[in-house]
């Protein structure tokens, strides 16, 4: 098998892309003044419209720094009819007489508590601002302003602001009510998320144990007949994997940052297509793989796997490869070109959870030592790229990057999502496929050193690596949902787990040193003796 050089460029990619997120709705900003008065998080609030008393459409804006906290259920929140402000920007007394409406005003001239201010003393119930921008922006106070506010000011962007003067102006009435619901403690998404990472790996696993095992197995029979074959097999160069040493894995987290930062920069519509596009090649290199080795099992398609034709530029390539590439390639190509439609994260996850197999097939952590470099390279990039970019960036790089921010997409496609089921605010839970990956060589090493040491599952790692895993991606989500939905780096809480219960369980059996140095126990060949060379005449 031939390692397509794609593939290296896909895991660099990838590891770009290394956390669990499901969005947040509570923007907690330590940098904006706080006092009493002045002291709310900036919190997202949804804006529902009514148009002539029929339910219309729902923005969503952002509340203010001042004034009281907002409802947090629809049934409690009332319905209430919109005014403009005259004159526009609420700076000074409106001249239109206010009886308990909310009055919509333009941002500028003067500040958001002086608004406030004067909107309340006219008679408004609430402050409806809107902004200057598409984006939304925080609402703060100053430092010798009057916060003593008693209605709820709300900024709305600038496209929703409009719309709502357009009915307004054609003697349309409009009524607004404002609530911020609060996110469910758990979403089922994120259970079906877990099942997925961890179901990866426990496949991905397998399948490359498996086929180590059958490796091993052809090269003991090789050793047993002593026979040239096996100096020939053992010269041959390429056996289809690629094993890290510990300077690649430095480099990969070094590269892999190197390329984070150019996408932060660079982050456009294009810089993403280009994206969407090596995802695709990717996706089909992996999912043809996949199902290539799923059909070879059934005795109906060996024949087709095991007969070959030659193709130029790729070389010997069997028939059922050549069977099975267009509905790969048709499968990516209709998923990149409906991928915006809602139900298309089915097809990402497909593609993605192929490419994750087929990585993890592919490229290999040959002992412990190499998989401690490299988690613990990761653990680090991953803590400081969610966390501590912001005091260099003044925001989360990962964060933004995953998002797609500044890109008018909903995020890269190197995310395994689900959307939220239940979570009034929607959107989607989200893993990076770093976060799968990473962890995901050592727990394939753990099974492959099982099984070349014919150890079952309760004498081996592999179950208390999975065990490992599952536990430290638990405890992710239950940091997260903490977190009001902030992303977290997942593999703050992964590798702990993984590693240190790798390493330690090593160290109590004693066979932490053929771990750490060889990554597979001694095979004897008591069949194989080696002949003197006898000397010629």
């Amino acid at each position: 098998m031939e390692i397509n050089i794609v593939f290296i460029v896909i895991l660099i990619v990838i590891l770009s892309a290394g956390f669990v997120s499901a969005g947040d709705i509570v923007h907690q900003d330590n940098v904006a003044p706080k006092r009493p008065g002045c002291a709310n998080n900036f919190v997202l609030v949804k804006v529902p419209i009514w148009i002539d008393g029929l339910e219309n459409t729902e923005y969503v804006g952002v509340g203010a720094r001042f004034g009281p906290t907002m409802e947090s259920k629809e049934k409690h929140a009332n319905h209430t009819r919109l005014a403009l402000a005259d004159p526009p920007d609420c700076c000074s007394k409106p001249r239109n007489q206010l009886t308990g409406e909310v009055i919509l005003v333009h941002r500028g001239n003067c500040s958001f508590t002086v608004k406030a201010n004067v909107a309340e003393e006219a008679g408004a119930s609430a402050i409806l601002i809107i902004n200057n921008q598409t984006e939304l922006f925080k609402m703060v106070c100053e430092s010798d302003a009057d916060v003593n506010i008693k209605i709820p000011a709300v900024m709305l962007p600038q496209d929703a602001g409009s719309n709502l003067e357009n009915y307004i102006n054609n003697n349309t009435r409009v009524s607004v009510a404002f609530y911020s619901p609060k996110r469910p403690a758990v979403d089922i998404a994120e259970v079906f998320l877990w099942l997925m990472a961890v179901g990866t790996i426990l496949l991905a696993s397998y399948w490359s144990a498996w086929t180590a095992k059958e490796v091993a197995i052809e090269q003991d029979k090789l050793l047993k007949d002593a026979s040239e074959e096996f100096l020939q097999v053992g010269s041959a160069g390429s056996s289809g994997f690629v094993d890290i040493n510990t300077m690649s894995a430095v480099l990969f987290v070094v590269f892999a940052s190197c390329f984070l930062v150019m996408l932060y920069k660079l982050m456009s519509f294009w810089f993403v297509e280009v994206l969407v596009v090596l995802f695709c090649i990717g996706g089909v290199e992996g999912l043809q793989m996949c199902l290539v080795a799923l059909l070879s099992s059934f005795s109906w398609f060996q024949r087709f796997a095991e007969s070959f034709i030659k193709v130029p530029f790729f070389g010997a390539v069997s028939h059922l490869t050549l069977a099975v590439c267009p509905f790969c390639i048709a499968f990516a190509v209709v998923w990149a070109v409906y991928r915006r439609i809602s139900f298309a994260w089915i097809g990402q996850d497909i593609l993605g959870i192929a490419l994750i197999i087929t990585v993890l097939q592919i490229v290999r952590v040959p002992n412990l030592k190499v998989g401690t470099v490299l988690l613990g390279c990761a653990f680090l990039y991953d803590i400081f790229w969610v966390f501590a970019s912001k005091w260099l960036f003044h925001e989360s790089v990962m964060i933004v990057v995953a998002r797609g921010d500044r890109s008018g997409e909903d995020g890269i496609p190197m995310l395994l999502k689900i959307p939220r089921m239940f979570d009034p605010w929607g959107g989607y839970s989200v893993i990076g496929f770093g976060d799968i990956i990473l962890p995901g060589l050592l727990v394939a090493f753990s099974l492959r050193y099982d099984w070349l040491a014919n150890m079952n599952l309760r004498a081996g790692y592999f179950v208390w690596a999975m065990t490992a895993y599952g536990l430290g991606l638990l405890v992710t989500y239950v940091a997260l949902n903490l977190m009001d939905g902030h992303g977290q780096p997942a593999l703050l809480y992964i590798v702990p787990f993984t590693l240190g219960t790798f390493i330690t369980l090593g160290k109590k059996r004693g066979d932490l040193k053929t771990l750490w140095t060889q990554g597979e126990p001694e095979r004897p060949c008591p069949h194989l003796q080696l002949q003197p060379l006898q000397q010629k005449d």
